[in-house]
């Protein structure tokens, strides 16, 4: 539910190797540029076994594909570029070359490159994109409830499109890299609330599950039983047991069937089995539990037809 397709260079200059999952964080000395030295940690992983990104476009497609196919994955794919019309014409490109995997979503922001409602529902029509989302305004400091966001809400709620929002873990120092408006504070579900009461139809799901405001988490889940959560980069990068503690409680407080996998694989197609391998060990978690965050819950929230489902139980 939650992956994108990239360019190698969308986090960097390639090749940038990622923990998954991380051992620690990276502390900031406010006297050095923090870029430089995030760009550090990525170039010198301290980790002994991190994920390497592929050095080119094709090399990042091709290994994505390849880890989904010989897991039987499908994929909500959205883009990560500058702008969200080019960000759909990656997915498409991507679309192209395995129709068979890939769902296509609108990634999508209010900065620089928003595409009016106007170019959303034109490329809705067109059946571009079946999902909206990734939303990443959180990244410019806007809440989901801002006049400015409202006419996207209004259009998915009117057309059934879910919608996947970003609320939750960005890089660790996102204000100090390149998203001056990242708060911290919008970590928070409860910003989804007056989104939510205002379009009572929206299908809407959190995207990273609002890591780490579990209580804030529960109780939107809690008074708003559509919404859905989906795993996203905690699955991968956050340690081990902080992940299985957060995802814990979300299942023993009764909602593990609104829980849908997700990877965010960006430029590290090896985040993928990292993800899974998290969920497949998780101790605490059932064989139904984890085949409904795999797969059920996603294609139930998706509503998914008999058809389709026949389909992908066919490939495994």
């Amino acid at each position: 539910m939650h992956m994108h397709a990239s360019s190698a260079d969308s986090n960097g200059p390639p090749p940038l190797a990622i923990c998954a999952p991380s051992p620690e964080f990276l502390a900031r000395d406010p006297q050095e540029d923090f870029g430089a030295a995030f760009l550090g940690m990525l170039k010198n992983p301290t980790c002994p076994d991190p994920v390497w990104s592929p050095t080119t476009d094709d090399g990042v497609m091709n290994a994505t594909f390849e880890v989904l196919r010989r897991r039987n994955i499908y994929g909500v794919f959205s883009g990560s570029d500058a702008t969200v019309e080019g960000g759909m014409a990656r997915v498409l490109r991507w679309r192209a070359v395995a129709p068979d995997r890939v769902i296509p979503a609108l990634g999508f922001g209010l900065g620089k490159g928003t595409a009016s409602v106007d170019a959303v529902t034109r490329m809705h029509d067109q059946g571009q994109f079946k999902v909206f989302g990734e939303v990443g305004i959180q990244y410019e400091g806007i809440l989901p409830d801002d006049p400015a966001f409202e006419p996207y809400l209004a259009l998915a709620e009117q057309r059934d499109i879910p919608v996947g929002i970003h609320v939750g873990i960005g890089p660790s120092g996102a204000p100090y890299l390149d998203a001056p408006g990242y708060r911290a504070r919008l970590h928070s579900p409860l910003v989804l609330e007056e989104a939510l009461v205002r379009h009572p139809k929206l299908r809407l799901y959190i995207m990273h599950a609002g890591w780490p405001m579990l209580d804030d988490l529960l109780a939107v889940l809690w008074t708003h039983p559509h919404v859905y959560v989906d795993t996203g980069a905690i699955a991968a990068v956050l340690p081990r047991a902080e992940f299985y503690r957060f995802l814990e409680r979300i299942v023993e407080a009764g909602f593990a069937n609104r829980v849908m996998f997700g990877s965010d694989q960006m430029n590290w197609p090896g985040m993928i089995e990292r993800a899974l391998e998290a969920i497949e060990a998780a101790p605490f978690l059932t064989e139904q539990q984890k085949r409904d965050i795999f797969y059920n819950n996603a294609a139930r929230f998706l509503r998914l037809s008999d058809q389709e489902m026949a389909v992908h139980s066919r490939s495994q």
